[in-house]
């Protein structure tokens, strides 16, 4: 299985993010855009595992409280053939000490875990060309994070698609 840990978006997060996606779109000459129902914050990427139980325990150990996030920005990562345009996302330390916890637990239980620098976003394209420089912003969001979700990334019928796992309640 190949796995993730995400914070998932409500609905109005999701909309107000798709007319984002909405504008990328009507300046671009190419690109993968995100659908609606994709829409996430990865907190940590795991890969490739068969080993989901012991995921849900590290993911059970994380001590973190209920937080908010605030989606206000739009970036982008230059790739060759096209670039990953993204929404950038601000939280307290509460984002960052998940990340930190995951990243510790997940490499201590076997996971080959890269603990990089982390910059939460929320990808809105991939190989996006665009025909002319987008100017838009979204409007600021803000998200009430209350569990985190492990969520299995698959292919069907040519459609990626993220399925629910496990959830972990913040307390």
């Amino acid at each position: 299985m190949r796995l993730f840990i995400a914070i998932t978006l409500d609905k109005a997060a999701k909309q107000s993010l798709e007319e984002s996606i909405q504008a990328l779109k009507n300046c671009s000459i190419s690109g993968n855009f995100t659908r609606l129902e994709n829409l996430h914050l990865t907190v940590i990427f795991i890969g490739e595992t068969e080993n989901v139980k012991s995921v849900c325990d590290v993911m059970d150990k994380v001590n973190a409280p209920p937080f908010n996030i605030a989606i206000n920005c739009i970036g982008k990562f230059d790739r060759a053939g096209g670039n990953i345009y993204w929404a950038g996302v601000d939280g307290d330390d509460t984002l960052f000490k998940i990340y930190r916890q995951l990243c510790e637990n997940l490499s201590g239980a076997g996971f080959n875990i890269k603990n990089q620098k982390y910059l939460p976003h929320i990808t809105l394209g991939r190989q996006v060309v665009l025909s002319s420089e987008p100017d838009f912003s979204p409007d600021k969001i803000t998200v009430s994070v209350g569990s985190l979700t492990l969520m299995e990334s698959k292919r069907i019928n040519g459609k990626l698609i993220y399925i629910p796992v496990y959830s972990k309640k913040l307390v």
